[in-house]
């Protein structure tokens, strides 16, 4: 099986999207500074992952994510549910 996943910051607002055949040896990679780009963002929480049959179809969901439409896609359907839990304990 083969994972789009979505990662984000605990510590900045910052999100990182990418694939993977071992989702959880890819995360405590990226948590352990051995991915150059989230090395300075950790520690990383999975907030997303999507499994796939082949790789093609897995980076195929990963450009997706990076593209403009994909990032209003995380924003609204990722973050849009968080933002109303902090208003309504506000």
């Amino acid at each position: 099986m083969f994972y789009t996943y979505i990662l984000k910051s605990d510590s900045y607002k910052k999100t990182y999207v990418g694939h993977t055949n071992d989702i959880n040896k890819r995360i405590d990679e990226h948590n352990c500074g051995k991915s150059i780009f989230s090395r300075r963002y950790r520690p990383w929480k999975l907030i997303y992952k999507e499994e796939f049959l082949n790789e093609a179809e897995s980076i195929k969901k990963e450009k997706y994510f990076k593209s403009r439409t994909g990032r209003r896609w995380i924003k609204k359907h990722l973050f849009a549910d968080v933002a109303k839990l902090v208003h309504a304990h506000a």
